[in-house]
């Protein structure tokens, strides 16, 4: 055999090998980052940096629910008395909020999307929605500049109060999701909206101190106090939010970020979605408005949240479903307060977190309710002072299933960015139209048994369940068709929705 031939045969033998190009290794997706091993080091470390500044949502979140909900404990105190109310006049003062909530929230997000600065947003409706707390409990309305001894002046505070908090919570949300990825982000919804939870719990031991200590403090009434001193500390925080929260991937300057770790929150959210959030931005703001009309699926989830929330109504009346069991104003406030710590528990270790690992929503968003359907029966059925106690706690955990509720809306919606804030907030705001009519469901006139109050809210709660039931099988089928797209044809991206 000559040279030739050897060198021949050497060079067919080296064509079967298999040697990866360099085009192949340039490809490596994780080759920026260093790796695979050193994109998992950075990605950790990223989430912790994000985690962190994340968590003054929490806080905020606290605040923004007890400015909205302070009005319960306060009508324990005086507040109907001094402010001469009648009949229908403080459900209406609840409910007169959600208008000015319902309004503002589509509009917000639109804007929050078109600057990309929750930075400043966020903080500065804080600040403004503390300053009309305050003003709450003054004895001169900013907005008529009248004595508010009538309930007009007081109606006005409270409808402005609800136009600008109206920012906050579908602002947070759409924060969140174009953050985190869709099998992160039930985890983050539920430690966020745990802050509406403690807000009820640590409200009403907050409000129980006030009102059993500031009575007649500086010639004001305990319940005014109460409005002066959490809107100043709503004030507070909202400025120190201003230097701690992050504003989007794209539109972060680095303060805290290092142009490696921008670029993977960046890359993380476009895996993710199958198209990153950046590649879509020729949807201007009115294209993702019109998109999210037109799409049925944030109308029926809306009706679903719409429901989820009149048979949570039961929330801003807890004080006075509390005092039903015949303890004193101190006591029963602070009886308001273990229920919903369980509650904030099991959302975030049982609803939540496992509902991410998973990647399942339905049964995680529906069995609390089933659970909170059975505290309605037993509060229907008895007067009794422990059955009821446990009643109470059956209904507060619902909120464990209604923060799954809240992720399951962005993991359906999570693309294009302009239409996933106006879906959010859509629903969101839709929803609130629960809050309005929740405000009539628990007249005093239904008092001390609530039987009426009751059976509404069963009737809601399961209408939910059937709502989403529907959803459930119409994502299914979806993923069904997807994946059988995807085996035709290698070249797609797999993406499945949460269902």
């Amino acid at each position: 055999m000559s040279t030739s031939d050897i060198d021949s045969i050497k060079d067919a033998d080296l064509e079967k090998v298999d040697v990866p190009s360099s085009s192949v290794i340039d490809h490596d997706p994780d080759a920026e980052f260093g790796g695979y091993e050193a994109r998992k080091a950075l990605e950790r470390k990223l989430l912790r940096k994000l985690d962190l500044r994340m968590s003054v949502l929490v806080v905020i979140y606290i605040l923004n629910y007890m400015d909205r909900n302070n009005a319960g404990a306060a009508r324990l105190k005086g507040l109907e008395e001094d402010l001469h109310l009648t009949g229908q006049e403080f459900p209406t003062l609840l409910s007169i909020l959600y208008v000015g909530y319902i309004l503002m929230q589509i509009p917000s997000n639109m804007l929050l999307n078109y600057l990309g600065k929750p930075s400043l947003q966020l903080p500065i409706c804080m600040m403004l929605w503390g300053i009309i707390s305050i003003l709450t409990g003054c004895k001169v309305c900013a907005v008529t500049h009248k004595r508010v001894y009538s309930f007009v002046g007081t109606l006005l505070t409270r409808f402005f109060l609800g136009f600008v908090e109206a920012a906050f919570y579908p602002g947070a949300l759409f924060l969140l999701s174009k953050w985190y990825k869709r099998n992160e982000l039930g985890l983050r919804t539920a430690i966020l909206y745990c802050g509406s939870i403690i807000s009820i719990a640590f409200g009403s031991l907050l409000a129980s101190g006030i009102l059993d200590g500031m009575q007649g403090k500086l010639g004001q009434a305990a319940w005014r106090w109460l409005f002066y001193i959490e809107g100043a500390l709503t004030v507070f925080v909202a400025f120190c939010a201003i230097f701690v929260l992050p504003d989007f991937p794209a539109t972060e300057k680095g303060r805290w970020l290092s142009e490696q770790e921008k670029r993977l929150a960046l890359r993380r959210m476009e895996e993710d979605a199958g198209v990153g959030d950046e590649s879509e931005t020729e949807v201007s703001a009115w294209q993702g408005f019109v998109l999210a009309v037109k799409d049925w699926k944030v109308w029926w989830m809306a009706l679903a949240m719409t429901s989820q929330v009149v048979c949570l109504s039961f929330n801003a009346f807890f004080p006075t479903l509390c005092a039903t069991m015949g303890f004193s104003t101190t006591v029963t406030l602070l009886l308001c307060a273990p229920p919903f710590a369980w509650t904030a528990l099991e959302a975030f270790v049982v609803s939540s977190r496992h509902s991410d690992k998973v990647g399942e929503r339905f049964w995680h968003c529906t069995t609390p309710f089933l659970f909170g359907i059975l505290g309605f029966i037993i509060a229907v059925s008895t007067m009794n002072t422990a059955a009821r106690y446990v009643s109470l706690f059956l209904m507060a955990q619902c909120y464990a299933g209604f923060i799954v509720l809240f992720a399951w809306v962005s993991n359906t919606f999570p693309r294009p960015p302009a239409k996933r804030a106006v879906a959010v907030a859509l629903v969101n705001a839709f929803s609130q139209l629960g809050n309005v009519a929740g405000s009539y469901v628990w007249p005093s006139t239904w008092g001390s048994s609530y039987t009426n109050s009751y059976a509404i809210c069963i009737s809601t709660g399961g209408f939910s369940i059937l709502i989403l039931a529907v959803m459930k099988v119409h994502l299914e089928s979806v993923n069904r068709k997807m994946d059988k797209e995807v085996t035709l044809d290698h070249s797609q991206t797999s993406f499945r929705y949460f269902s």
